[in-house]
């Protein structure tokens, strides 16, 4: 790879991680051609962007991107490196997660999930049960339509219960007199 192509590179690069908030740093060595195929398949049915990328030309992006915060993230870029972009923070652990049931690779040797960065491959199972942005939004609307659920359920049983009782009431009266 000539320079201009490792400047074209890295200022792509800079673009994905500027404009990413999730990425999982994993080691995929030791996959066959074959497996790597298919993890690439996984990947892209989960709209996962995966990318085989030299260390080097990751971190020079990185320090471009912002020098600060990327700092520890650095510390991960050692060996045999492929980078997986989502747009949801935890699609990539659960593709991780799912491979790794008939596979022993990819690990994840590290994980940028909005300003956070979670280390080792003991993290895949904690990031697969992140909830994502979509499900955090429903389960707050499902807590925001439970009272009202039960008001309108409480107005509805009493109103039958209140017309049942004057109904009882009227019959009552209508008897004794």
């Amino acid at each position: 790879m000539i320079k201009s192509e490792k400047a074209a590179m890295v200022e792509a690069l800079k673009d994905k991680f500027s404009n990413s908030q999730y990425f999982y740093v994993t080691d995929y060595s030791t996959l066959t051609v074959e497996q790597i195929n298919n993890l690439r398949r996984k990947c892209f049915e989960q709209g996962i962007e995966i990318q085989v990328l030299k260390n080097t030309l990751v971190k020079k992006a990185l320090e471009q991107v912002n020098d600060t915060a990327y700092t520890d993230l650095y510390a991960a870029l050692k060996g045999p490196t492929a980078i997986m972009f989502s747009e949801v923070s935890n699609a990539p652990a659960k593709v991780i997660k799912e491979f790794r049931k008939t596979h022993e690779k990819p690990v994840l040797k590290a994980a940028y999930i909005d300003s956070d960065i979670f280390f080792g491959d003991d993290q895949v199972e904690s990031l697969s049960s992140l909830k994502s942005k979509e499900e955090l939004i429903g389960d707050v609307i499902l807590l925001l339509q439970s009272p009202i659920k039960n008001v309108l359920g409480s107005l509805q049983s009493g109103g039958n219960t209140i017309s049942g009782l004057l109904k009882a009431l009227e019959e009552r009266g209508e008897q004794q007199a």
